[in-house]
């Protein structure tokens, strides 16, 4: 793989991971609610999910999707039910959170282990990512050199990106949390997050292969 492919792929993944979407929403949720360090057990749970769905993908689980519209459509409403209970959860949430201005303090902080497992389940609820994997990452390999070192760096880089985008997202949460102290904003906060997590799950029903 040559340097310029290389760079194309990066530049091209950056602005990928940069668009909203369920993974870096959960990311800044939780951050605003429980602070940038227990983010990092849902960015660890997401992380994971996204290798693990990248590797599948790369080992022929796309093409069993592509396949199989019935399996495809089964994966698809189990995720898009996570991410429409995912904005439930948060949107009954609005009037728990945010009374008074401690309250971002008194918010009872989650066990990290449960931030991981729903940073995880909100990472692995896209069965859509496998075939997005299976047609973005080999647009970039040279197929006269050894595939597995080239789809190595690609998914090191790809994971390195994610990585500084989640950051960012829940730093802006961390920024936000003051802000959001007010309780009437931070319902409006909970409402508006919970509404695009229901969103997410709409959209993600609606899909087609």
């Amino acid at each position: 793989m040559s340097f310029h492919t290389w760079l194309l792929f990066a530049a091209t993944a950056f602005l990928l991971s940069a668009m909203p979407g369920p993974n870096m929403m959960h990311v800044m949720s939780i951050s605003v609610r429980q602070g940038l360090l227990r983010s990092t057990g849902v960015m660890a749970g997401c992380m994971l999910a996204i290798v693990l769905v990248v590797c599948a993908s790369l080992a022929g689980m796309a093409g069993v999707l592509a396949t199989s519209p019935r399996l495809f459509a089964v994966l698809r409403v189990v995720g898009a039910a996570y991410l429409v209970f995912l904005g439930v959860r948060v949107w009954m949430a609005r009037d728990t959170e945010g009374e008074g201005a401690q309250a971002a303090d008194e918010c009872p902080p989650a066990a990290w282990h449960d931030l991981f497992r729903d940073g995880f389940l909100t990472g692995i609820s896209n069965p859509k990512l496998l075939l997005f994997a299976a047609a973005f990452l080999p647009q970039f390999v040279n197929p006269a050199a050894p595939h597995m070192p080239q789809y190595g760096l690609l998914v090191t880089t790809f994971v390195f990106v994610e990585a500084f985008w989640y950051l960012v997202y829940a730093g802006g949460g961390r920024m936000l949390s003051a802000w959001l102290r007010t309780p009437v904003v931070r319902r409006v906060f909970a409402i508006v997050t919970g509404l695009v997590f229901m969103g997410f799950g709409a959209m993600l029903l609606l899909a087609r292969v």
